[in-house]
């Protein structure tokens, strides 16, 4: 993909004949064009060259926009990108303003002033209306000279065929002042002959302060316009500020102050508290709350010590850092975060195909309008004064700019607004359709829940103290890699308790650990592991039961002849998840959860979360055919955060990466979160429900005002209520539409993404399966029914060794890879897998096939 400045472009048939021209380049697969920032994103094979030909021919000047060219700055843009999104029409505009207006003061004085109120302007004047004629020429002619702008560009586009609203401007104008210099010659060949009658009669069909009054109230809306537009991009501007622009680096140990630009990957160096930090990288030395809110929009600072990654433009608020720069200039968090900004502002959304399918037709219409209304007026037999005023009020009326502004420039809020909280859209068409999914697939690790396993429950045995179950265990685990494993001693490191050393420490893969200490023979692990080797009692053992059912994976631990007791460990729920999911809800989304886990663990975790549904025992590959199944329902949204979940990104109408995800994950995505929460999915939804509803809003101001201004202007009710627009009044009405087009779209800067007050549910659609049938769909994804036939047998085999769900997985896995396996329900609380066959497969495959991966199987029955 590849961006282009575009220059020339003033309304919306003008942003519609550069796409046409781009598009018929040979090559060229994809081509939108922005009116609002005047850039134009294009893809495919074709050469830049001959893109810009297209352009040029067309009547409009390009360049390719070269991203980190031209010494990158601290935000990673480029200093041509800062001064792009710098606002420069509003200065023009306003100098042609005040210019327009030092000579329209006098000329309406004189034309209105004098002949509608008889204000004094000199006995000279007033006794010679032949000087008034030629003094209005001359300062209308003064005033199309100021802004002759409309007529370079509206002329130049009707001459190539492609008329837009600066020739609807040009052909009002010169319509009016043309028609006047006519009168004004009529007056004089009456004064010659000193016909008076004659020459009052002339002085009354001048439309010179009409010319004048038509360009400086264009111009008018024009810097309002331009105002309005630059405020836009009021977040991306703000985002391409907050990087500090120098930089202290460590040379040889001695401190340096260097424009950030100089910085390169490898340097070392210091951040003072108070500072913000210049490029990404990772903290050589030093401890000190950092302030991620610019990034992520998360208010509290985060604890940094050495070891932690820090980004650009976030704040260092306590403690003295020395960090070494990992990404610089357009590779930073920070230079990421801006062109995915930039880029969702230059893509269109598909409800703008609407907006562009009329304004490629509008202005052509329009004039033919304007030619029709004013041959009937004159038919109709009045005077042609009377239908050139009627003809022109259409021409100046009718507004193709409102029409293509309608959606840009709530996308560049939108986006923008998403960037300040943390929500960045990628393209215009995720920020539009994020809103309308019917479905939402979470993956449970990492997204629903932390995606580290935490200690839940301590039980210990009768005799032995929580601390001592702890300090033991601990001690037991801390030559193990095991997740769980690391669980246990965080939890020991939380208590500052000292570990007791370990010897002869063996890992049994599947099973647990088995040690000695102090002489003692120490184990720990699974139930099935731990109870070969001691009895264990039935009251731990039911409370072992119940810990499994809410999702929990309780642990054994024994040393000597004496059991110790048991832990608990499980993925802890995050705080706000059930919070982010009820929201959801409300908002009429089903919100299913998908995991690894075994049935039991996932309808545990799943009912505490209080999703509508729970899909267990999907493997990583699996995910992608289940958001396909799923999309049967209506669009679908998939949350992820890890590598496995690039494909069902991809695979779903709406990618959602949480941000403290993986790169692969973020870049299948269509929309990132800059925190791992599941708010800022409702939020992204919210957002983009509200933008959705914002450009609706403008396309409907731009398609009525329109629809009810140009028969007005036509003077269609003069007959029946006697209604007729000025000229003058038209051009006003035209000024101000774009205007307000583009201010309705600035109060999305208003709305709060995380308020529920205006959540609002989507009307149901017919479903093409019953979603209340989770298994059902389950089987149906897995390809296995579960209704008997005759052919089908089942056996059960005892396995040790299995002490959570990822071990399930695995042998469920390697189970259904058997040919002949039909499905196997596996359980690694009772060590057992369910196997339902096809055709009769021999005991010893099963069980060799299990054996492969170090788990023992015991019998089968």
């Amino acid at each position: 993909m590849e961006q282009y400045n575009v220059t020339g472009m003033s309304c919306a048939a003008c942003s519609a004949r550069v796409e046409k021209a781009v598009r018929s380049v040979e090559g060229v697969t994809e081509v939108s064009v922005n009116l609002l920032t005047n850039s134009m994103l294009v893809e495919g094979t074709a050469d830049s060259s001959a893109i810009i030909t297209a352009v040029e021919q067309a009547g409009y000047g390009a360049e390719k926009k070269v991203r980190g060219a031209q010494n990158p700055q601290a935000d990673g843009s480029s200093a041509s990108a800062s001064d792009a999104l710098a606002d420069k029409e509003t200065p023009k505009m306003k100098r042609r303003l005040i210019a327009s207006l030092c000579f329209l003061i006098p000329l309406m004085y004189l034309s209105m002033g004098h002949m509608m109120w008889g204000w004094w302007i000199g006995d000279f004047l007033a006794n010679n209306m032949l000087a008034q004629g030629i003094t209005q020429l001359l300062l209308t002619g003064i005033i199309m000279v100021i802004n002759q702008k409309f007529f370079i560009n509206g002329f130049g586009s009707l001459m190539r065929k492609s008329p837009n609203m600066d020739t609807l401007v040009a052909l009002g104008a010169s319509a009016s002042f043309g028609y006047s210099v006519y009168a004004l010659y009529g007056m004089s060949q009456a004064a010659l002959v000193g016909n008076e009658a004659q020459m009052m009669a002339y002085h009354h069909e001048f439309y010179f302060e009409s010319a004048a009054m038509i360009l400086t109230l264009i111009t008018v809306g024009k810097m309002l316009e331009a105002r309005a537009k630059g405020r836009t991009t009021d977040a991306l501007k703000s985002l391409m500020d907050l990087a500090p622009k120098t930089v202290t680096l460590l040379v040889d140990g001695v401190e340096q102050t260097v424009p950030v630009d100089q910085v390169k990957k490898g340097d070392r160096f210091v951040v003072r508290p108070g500072e913000s930090i210049p490029v990404d990288g990772v903290i050589v030395s030093g401890e000190s709350a950092v302030d991620e809110s610019a990034l992520t929009g998360e208010s509290i600072p985060v604890d940094k010590a050495a070891g932690d990654a820090v980004s650009a433009a976030t704040i260092n608020r306590a403690g003295f850092l020395t960090c070494e720069a990992t990404r610089v200039g357009e590779d930073t968090t920070l230079a990421k975060i801006i062109q995915m900004v930039s880029d969702a502002g230059a893509t269109k959304a598909p409800v703008a195909k609407v907006a562009d399918k009329v304004s490629g037709i509008f202005v052509p219409a329009v004039i033919v309008i304007a030619v029709v209304t004013i041959l009937v007026w004159l038919f109709a037999g009045e005077s042609f004064g009377f239908a050139l005023a009627r003809g022109i009020s259409v021409l100046v009326i009718s507004c193709p700019c409102a029409l293509g502004l309608a959606t840009p420039v709530a996308i560049m809020v939108g986006s923008g607004m998403g960037a300040k909280a943390g929500v960045l859209f990628k393209t215009a068409v995720s920020l539009e359709e994020t809103g309308k999914v019917r479905t939402i697939a979470l993956d449970k690790t990492g997204t629903i829940t932390q995606g580290a396993p935490k200690v839940t429950d301590l039980v210990p045995a009768e005799g032995v103290s929580a601390e001592q179950l702890l300090q033991k265990a601990a001690s037991m685990e801390q030559k193990s890699e095991h997740p769980l494993a690391r669980a246990i001693l965080e939890a020991a490191t939380e208590r500052q308790m000292t570990l007791d050393p370990v010897n002869d420490f063996i890992a049994v893969v599947g099973g647990g650990l088995r040690g000695s200490m102090a002489g003692k023979t120490v184990i720990g692990g699974s139930r099935s592991f731990v109870g070969e080797q001691f009895r264990l009692p039935q009251g731990i053992l039911a409370q072992a039961d119940s810990l499994a059912a809410e999702g929990k994976t309780p642990l054994f631990f024994a040393e000597g002849d004496m059991l110790l007791g048991m832990i608990a460990v499980a993925d802890v729920m995050k705080e706000d998840s059930k919070e982010a999911i009820m929201q959801l809800q409300n908002m009429g989304i089903r919100v299913v959860m998908l995991t690894g886990d075994n049935a039991r663990t996932a309808a545990a975790i799943g009912h505490k979360a209080g999703v509508d549904e729970v899909i267990s025992d999907v493997l990583p590959e699996g995910k992608e055919e289940v958001v396909r199944r799923l999309a049967g329902a209506g669009k679908v949204a998939m949350v992820g955060d890890g590598i496995n979940d690039a494909p069902a990104l991809t695979r779903a109408d709406i990618g959602i990466a949480i941000g403290a995800g993986t790169d692969v994950a973020i870049d299948a995505a269509d929309v990132v979160l800059m925190k791992s929460s599941l708010m800022d999915v409702a939020a992204a939804v919210r957002l983009s429900r509200q933008t959705l509803k914002n450009i609706h809003e403008n396309l409907f101001w731009a398609f009525i005002y329109n629809v009810i201004g140009i028969p007005l202007a036509a003077g269609v009710w003069y007959p029946i209520f006697g209604w007729k627009l000025n000229p003058m009044f038209g051009a006003a009405a035209m000024s101000l539409s774009s205007f307000c087009v583009v201010t309705n779209a600035l109060r999305l800067n208003l709305f709060d993404v995380h308020s529920t007050k205006r959540d609002y549910r989507i009307k149901e659609k017919k479903r093409n399966y019953d979603v209340n049938a989770p298994k059902e769909i389950q089987e149906e994804i897995t390809g296995k029914s579960q209704k008997k036939e005759n052919q089908t047998m089942t056996k059960t085999m005892h396995i040790t060794g299995m002490m959570c769900g990822h071990c399930e997985a695995r042998v469920k896995k390697t189970l259904e890879a058997i040919e002949g396996v039909k499905e196997a329900v596996v359980s690694h609380e009772e060590g057992t897998a369910v196997v339902t066959l096809d055709v009769d497969v021999a005991d010893s495959v099963l069980k060799e096939a299990v054996e492969a991966q170090d788990y023992p199987v015991t019998a089968i029955e």
